[in-house]
C-alpha cells in the first residue's frame, strides 16, 4: 500500500515526475495518489524523496 505523508510532503513533484506508472498527481501543492492500482511498487518514489513523505508499505506512523 502506498502512502504519502501530508505533512512531510513540500510539493516538490520529484516524486510525480520519477513514477513510471505516473500514480501521482500534485493537487493543492502536494503529492496525491491517483492510480494506486497502477503501483508496481517500484520504490522510485519512496527512494527519491527529499522529505521521507512517502512510504509503500503504507506505514502511517509518524
Amino acid at each position: 500500500m502506498l502512502y504519502i505523508n501530508e505533512k512531510f510532503c513540500k510539493g516538490c513533484g520529484i516524486c510525480i515526475d520519477l513514477c513510471p506508472k505516473k500514480v501521482l498527481e500534485k493537487n493543492l501543492g502536494k503529492a496525491i495518489i491517483v492510480r494506486e492500482n497502477q503501483c508496481i511498487k517500484c520504490g522510485i518514489c519512496e527512494n527519491s524523496c527529499p522529505d521521507f513523505a512517502i512510504n509503500l508499505r503504507g506505514d502511517n506512523d509518524e
